[in-house]
C-alpha cells in the first residue's frame, strides 16, 4: 500500500480534523480524544455536509447539516439512518499522520 505522509500529529487538533485533496474529492482526517485517527470522505452520506466541521465525540462525528451520527470505524450511519461515506487506511507512526487513498468500505 502506498502511505501519504499528510502532517504531524499535533498538526490536528484533539476531536478536530483536517481537509486533503483526494482522487474523488476531499478526504477528512479525523482526530479523537484518545489521539487515534480515523479518515472518511468529507460529506455525509444524506445531503452532502462537510463531515470536517461536525462534532467529534468518541468515535462519531456529527455531521453539521443534520446531525446524521457517522461512525468513523466503519463510515456508517447510523441507526435510524441509512448510508455511509468511504473510509480510507490511516496510521501514525513516529508521530506522522499516513493516508493510503485506496477505499476501504463499498457505500454509494
Amino acid at each position: 500500500m502506498n502511505w501519504l505522509d499528510i502532517c504531524a500529529l499535533e498538526e490536528i487538533n484533539v476531536l478536530g480534523s483536517r481537509i486533503v485533496d483526494g482522487p474523488k474529492g476531499d478526504i477528512a482526517i479525523f482526530r479523537t480524544s484518545n489521539d487515534e485517527v480515523f479518515a472518511l470522505d468529507d460529506r455525509c452520506p444524506h445531503k452532502g455536509g462537510p463531515l470536517s466541521q461536525g462534532l467529534i465525540y468518541g468515535k462519531r462525528v456529527a455531521c453539521p447539516l443534520h446531525n446524521w451520527q457517522i461512525d468513523l470505524e466503519s463510515g456508517e450511519a447510523l441507526a435510524p439512518d441509512v448510508g455511509c461515506s468511504h473510509k480510507y487506511p490511516v496510521k501514525v507512526e513516529g508521530g506522522r499522520v499516513l493516508l493510503a487513498l485506496k477505499t476501504l468500505s463499498d457505500c454509494a
